[in-house]
């Protein structure tokens, strides 16, 4: 037996789906385009990095316009965002940024400095990578030569 199909077309055509009244929050922060993947948003919620309204929010957490979420970022940056729409379908970018509105404060000069001297730092700390496939192969010839 096959379900009936709901009919989503408005009388001019248009689609009329609703939006939902709430979502889960991994996948509220994959469409508004605040992660990558949901399996990124996912990641970042049960590592604690996802606050919502002041209380630390598992990927599960079902959330609504109007909530609070403070997301951490690289570098130990918090940003504040305020849920303005609810929707679990994927949206082009400038519509996805309507779903939310951004209220981090901006940086300090002295904390856009630090984050400059700390990428310096990194930069300069990090490991040597590994040879890719010319250099390895020069390195063979010189061990072979001599």
């Amino acid at each position: 037996m096959q379900s009936p199909r709901r009919d989503t077309k408005g009388v001019s055509g248009v689609s009329s789906v609703p939006p939902c009244p709430s979502v889960r929050l991994d996948v509220w922060l994959d469409v508004a385009c605040l992660f990558k993947t949901r399996s990124e948003a996912q990641k970042a919620c049960t590592s604690g990095k996802v606050d919502v309204n002041g209380q630390r929010a598992k990927p599960h957490r079902v959330i609504h316009a109007g909530d609070h979420l403070q997301i951490g970022r690289p570098f130990g940056r918090r940003q504040r965002v305020i849920v303005r729409e609810i929707t679990d379908r994927h949206l082009p970018k400038a519509d996805a940024r309507r779903l939310y509105e951004d209220v981090t404060p901006a940086p300090s000069p002295q904390e856009v400095e630090m984050r400059r001297i700390e990428r310096q730092y990194r930069a300069a700390v990090a490991p040597p990578r590994a040879p890719d496939r010319r250099t390895r192969r020069a390195l063979r010839r010189l061990k072979e030569q001599g």
